[in-house]
């Protein structure tokens, strides 16, 4: 895995995912960021279910102003500390090594963009995770939540104040694009 575009442009990630973790593809992430662009500049950004920290760490060569890792898994939060070591990355950021329900609940500021990458089996956390961003005011006005899925698996049109905005599918993943009611 390597970093796209930014300030760590072209420099690789170490490591091996754990069993059980799917990193975003290379092709994904381009394809997610050149969507998002611009708004990740000085953005507060949710990198839930992290796995390797990827996604995050993408938003932080692209100038996020705090990026929060979210993973329960002990040994991907220890690859994106290594990580983070080896880009040389000491502040504006903070790893959350717990569900992602409890981050959520331990985080107390809103998000200008939350990427949520659940194992694509845990149903629920979908289902939480809209439920959550859509009753409680923890997107920033014009914030974005995405969260990638199997292409198999048909995301609401809305939840609570979300509305779905756009959708994409690439080989077997996909993304779903929310904002609240009335933005953009």
């Amino acid at each position: 895995m390597r970093i796209i575009a930014g300030k760590f442009k072209s420099r690789h990630l170490k490591g091996t995912p754990p069993a059980g973790i799917r990193p975003t593809s290379d092709k994904l992430r381009e394809t997610l960021f050149n969507i998002i662009g611009p708004r990740v500049d000085g953005a507060i950004f949710l990198d839930g279910c992290a796995g390797v920290g990827a996604i995050g760490i993408e938003a932080i060569s692209r100038g996020a102003a705090m990026v929060y890792f979210a993973d329960q898994a002990r040994k991907a939060c220890q690859m994106i500390r290594q990580n983070l070591s080896s880009l040389d990355v000491r502040e504006g950021f903070k790893i959350l090594e717990m569900d992602l329900k409890r981050a959520l609940r331990t985080i107390d500021t809103p998000y200008d963009i939350a990427f949520v990458d659940p194992p694509y089996d845990y149903e629920g956390v979908y289902t939480d995770v809209l439920q959550w961003f859509g009753t409680t005011p923890r997107l920033n006005a014009g914030g974005l939540l995405i969260l990638e899925h199997s292409k198999r698996k048909v995301l609401p049109e809305s939840s609570g104040t979300l509305q779905k905005i756009r959708s994409l599918v690439q080989g077997d993943a996909a993304l779903a694009f929310y904002s609240g009611l009335g933005e953009s």
